[in-house]
């Protein structure tokens, strides 16, 4: 393993190379490399092996699973991961072979709920799990897969800069593996003919371990990747128990390096070595763990009933390892430099240079990101003598409505929106301004003047 590493290019010499290519190919008015990016600069998009957001900046998955079709009252999941840092949510769906079908009105709202959290959005259709296998005889085939994502198009499209595509979750099993690449290969061509111009992930085959090596060697890979006219597919692998090993992940990775196709891991659990978390930041490879709570006696569960109160050892070593979310992940730079709602800070006012506030506090609300048909908003307290709760109110200039909100208890009648702490965001020390709570708001983003009530 030592001698692996210390002939693999680090990561910084891999970024020079990377630039100097794409250097050379503007230099010479050649687009042969960059082409199929280029049109995709509306959203996500693959260069080279690197996955890169519509601002152009290389993203790098690093994220946990929410277990949405099965646990749909679990509306805080995202939030809750996002708090810890997560830039990616992969959510489980249903295509309504084994469940589901989950609405286009439901994925809408995980989507608004992922932009509000200022994570990636990874839906996944879960039906797919073991196709080809007489131990999944239920499960849905890639095509059956594909009819879904066509189904609730409406909702995904224009949100190629948030959202990523996980085809089909796992969708072949062990038996007649030779199957996986046609059937890859017709599904990829559906989805952009019919008009998906999102990154589309790829599973291995195996159940998505890809222990026959089918999708890792030869030329199999590179053919599922062509048959993408748009050059953008990125391929996962699910690493347990055939990853025991840590030379076993080395040895996955060197194999897709040496292509230089895009890989992520795209689940891994808590039987398998750190080797994975330590090579993927070595070499700039995106992970999502499995997953976040609800698995069937509690293995794999990063936090005990959904509370993030009760994280396991297992969510331990994904949010704060030495390679885990917390050390390593970076939000995708589409959401911008703003804090993160979820994470409150405090600022000392100057008051050499901002006036004295009037009463106990004022609020104001800055907008955070605006894409079109929605925007996020931001309201922050200052306060002039110390607030141990509040109450917000305001009055929307026209037809403004807020559609959800994280972290205060907040009400609408008509025009004005009423909005009060949650408890543990109550308390604002004299002298300073607190990012309190976040929102999503229809039509146009507004700054209304906001009342602030100290408890």
């Amino acid at each position: 393993m030592a001698t692996a590493a210390s002939t693999r290019p680090r990561r910084s010499a891999r970024r020079l190379l990377l630039a100097a290519i794409t250097a050379v190919a503007l230099a010479a008015g050649g687009l042969f490399f960059l082409a199929p990016a280029q049109a995709q600069a509306n959203g996500f998009h693959v260069v080279g092996s690197n996955l890169v957001d519509a601002n152009g900046n290389e993203f790098i998955m690093r994220g946990s699973t929410h277990p949405y079709e099965w646990y749909q009252t679990q509306d805080d999941a995202i939030g809750d991961m996002s708090a810890l840092g997560t830039n990616t949510v992969r959510v489980v769906l249903g295509s309504g072979q084994q469940w589901g079908p989950s609405p286009a009105a439901n994925v809408a709202g995980i989507i608004d709920d992922c932009k509000a959290n200022r994570v990636v959005c990874v839906l996944e259709v879960h039906d797919t799990t073991g196709y080809a296998d007489a131990s999944a005889p239920n499960a849905a085939s890639l095509d059956q897969a594909v009819d879904y994502w066509i189904s609730i198009q409406d909702v995904l499209e224009g949100e190629e800069a948030y959202v990523i595509i996980n085809i089909g979750n796992e969708p072949w099993g062990n038996e007649n593996v030779a199957g996986w690449e046609p059937a890859m290969t017709n599904a990829i061509e559906r989805m952009r003919a019919a008009g998906f111009e999102h990154t589309l992930i790829a599973d291995a085959p195996n159940w998505g371990q890809d222990w026959t090596n089918t999708m890792r060697d030869g030329d199999t890979a590179q053919r599922v990747f062509d048959a993408d006219p748009l050059a953008n597919t990125v391929f996962s692998v699910h690493m347990y128990s055939v990853y025991a090993q840590p030379q076993t992940v080395i040895d996955y990775f060197d194999a897709f390096e040496a292509k230089g196709l895009p890989l992520i891991v795209g689940e891994f659990g808590e039987d398998t070595p750190t080797a994975i978390e330590a090579e993927a930041q070595e070499r700039g490879i995106g992970w999502i763990a499995w997953s976040w709570s609800g698995n069937t006696g509690g293995t794999h569960d990063q936090v005990i009933d959904f509370d993030p109160n009760q994280m396991r050892p297992w969510g331990e070593r994904v949010f704060h390892g030495e390679n885990g979310i917390g050390a390593t992940a970076e939000r995708a730079s589409v959401f911008g430099d703003d804090p993160d709602p979820t994470d409150p800070t405090t600022t000392p006012d100057d008051p050499t240079t901002e006036p004295e506030p009037e009463g106990d506090c004022s609020a104001e609300i800055e907008v955070a990101g605006d894409w079109g048909s929605g925007w996020q908003g931001n309201v922050s307290i200052t306060a002039d003598a110390a607030v141990d709760g509040w109450t917000l109110t305001w009055t929307w200039p026209g037809a403004t409505t807020v559609t959800s909100h994280w972290n205060a208890e907040l009400s609408q009648s008509g025009a004005t929106v009423t909005a009060s702490d949650v408890g543990w965001n109550a308390a604002v020390a004299a002298g300073q301004t607190r990012q309190v709570f976040g929102f999503i708001g229809s039509s146009a983003a507004a700054t209304p003047e906001v009342t602030c009530t100290a408890a």
